[in-house]
């Protein structure tokens, strides 16, 4: 059974219609001093897949604690997270004296709810694998970069691909090599959320149409200040591709002001910008940790 929310209502149909497992929605009331009441069917099968998006994250972990303990009394014996968006990745480590590194606890505490997380490009940077991060031997991460570079091909001729900085060049790379498409990497000096620099590399940019690949935009910021100064070095256009469209605030704005045409990203995280879905991906995954499961019992 596939266990979802009423706000990934979308996503989590495109997902049981691929994998062919029965939705049912969890019911979720908020009282008004702000705690949260969950409601799941009465019996569940014994494997359960729990569909749920990590952005916004802060209530949505409360929600998966609430969930998971109240399912393994209704009868779930193995419980698999698909969250196609895992937040809190990005502190791997204490930069000051003092700091949380919010990539471990909260890996430690999904992988003490969950027997598998499956997710898509995480934001791993120190860490070379997810089970690093989430210690479970089924942590899983697939990449929506090879499905952008489809929909990229199918858009545009001969795209150069660049990435906005030094982190985006495992997803850059794997997306040109795809389609055989040109790319390179920007360098990044980020002094705050909003306040970034960034240098183009050294390639010819006349006339080329530009694509920005990343896992990410959140602020915007930085593909809009990568997007300003490509134009001025003489690209035709400049367009942005990403996994996970968090877009906060007026980051669309900011993009579209910088100059970019267009914006695609996948279905991660439900947007106007979404462009692939990542549902088929998910559900031979899942059919692949079934098998894995089925073989050595």
């Amino acid at each position: 059974m596939l266990l979802y929310f009423e706000d990934e209502l979308n996503g989590a149909t495109r997902l049981a219609q691929a994998t062919h497992l029965p939705a049912r929605r969890v019911e979720r009331h908020r009282f008004p001093d702000g705690e949260i009441k969950l409601r799941l069917p009465e019996i569940l099968p014994a494997r359960v897949v729990i569909f749920r998006t990590l952005n916004e994250p802060n209530d949505k972990l409360i929600e998966l604690l609430l969930v998971v303990q109240t399912a393994r009394t209704l009868g779930a014996t193995h419980l698999t997270l698909v969250a196609p968006y895992l937040a809190y990745m990005r502190q791997d480590m204490a930069f000051r004296p003092g700091e949380a590194i919010s990539q471990r606890i909260v890996g430690k505490f999904l992988a003490d709810l969950f027997d598998a997380v499956i997710t898509v490009d995480p934001h791993l940077h120190r860490v070379a694998t997810l089970q690093e991060a989430v210690p479970l031997a089924q942590a899983v991460v697939l990449s929506g970069a090879p499905l952008l570079s489809d929909w990229i091909a199918a858009q545009r001729q001969r795209p150069l691909l660049i990435g906005p900085d030094e982190e985006s060049a495992q997803w850059v790379a794997m997306a040109a090599d795809r389609h055989g498409f040109d790319h390179a990497v920007c360098r990044k000096l980020r002094r705050g959320d909003r306040d970034v620099e960034v240098a183009l590399p050294d390639v010819v940019l006349a006339g080329r149409q530009v694509v920005l690949l990343d896992d990410v935009a959140s602020t915007g910021h930085s593909v809009a200040r990568a997007a300003h100064l490509l134009l001025a070095a003489g690209a035709v256009s400049v367009d942005v591709a990403v996994t996970h469209a968090l877009f906060s605030g007026d980051a669309l704005q900011v993009m579209q002001a910088a100059g970019v045409s267009e914006v695609w990203s996948t279905d991660c995280i439900t947007h106007p910008s979404n462009v692939v879905s990542m549902a088929s991906a998910l559900a031979t995954t899942l059919a692949q940790l079934q098998a894995r499961h089925d073989g050595q019992n």
